[in-house]
C-alpha cells in the first residue's frame, strides 16, 4: 500500500511557474514507478508526465514537452513537477500517482492539487 500526499498547487498568472510535489509513504519507494496526471471537469484524466523507478526513464504528454520536468528523489520519497511557462489551458486538478507501469502508473492515487493559470 502506497499513501501519496500532493503540495504546491495555486493560483499563477500566465508565462509562470509552480512546482508540484508529492510525498509518498512507505519503503519501497523506489519500486514505483510515479506519476502526474491532471483533469478538468467533463473531460478524462490525463497523463502529464510519467518517471521509472530508477528516475532513469521519463514520459511527457505532448501538451507538456519543453515545459514541464518531473524528477523524484528516493531517499526523501518525493516525486517532483516542475511546471514553467504556465498557460490556462493547465487548469485542471493534478494528481500524483504510483504504479508499476512506467507509461501508466495508476494503482495508488493522491487527493489532488489545484492548479489553477489566470490570462
Amino acid at each position: 500500500q502506497v499513501q501519496l500526499v500532493e503540495s504546491g498547487g495555486g493560483l499563477v498568472q500566465a508565462g509562470g511557474s509552480l512546482r508540484l510535489s508529492c510525498a509518498a509513504s512507505g519503503r519501497t519507494f523506489s519500486s514505483y514507478a510515479m506519476g502526474w496526471f491532471r483533469q478538468t471537469p467533463g473531460k478524462e484524466r490525463e497523463r502529464v508526465a510519467s518517471i521509472s523507478g530508477s528516475g532513469g526513464t521519463t514520459y511527457y504528454a505532448d501538451s507538456v514537452k519543453g515545459r514541464f520536468t518531473i524528477s523524484r528523489d528516493n531517499a526523501k520519497n518525493t516525486v517532483y513537477l516542475q511546471m514553467n511557462s504556465l498557460a490556462p489551458e493547465d487548469t485542471a486538478v493534478y494528481y500524483c500517482a504510483a504504479g508499476k507501469d512506467p507509461w501508466y502508473p495508476g494503482d495508488y492515487w493522491g487527493q489532488g492539487t489545484q492548479v489553477t493559470v489566470s490570462s
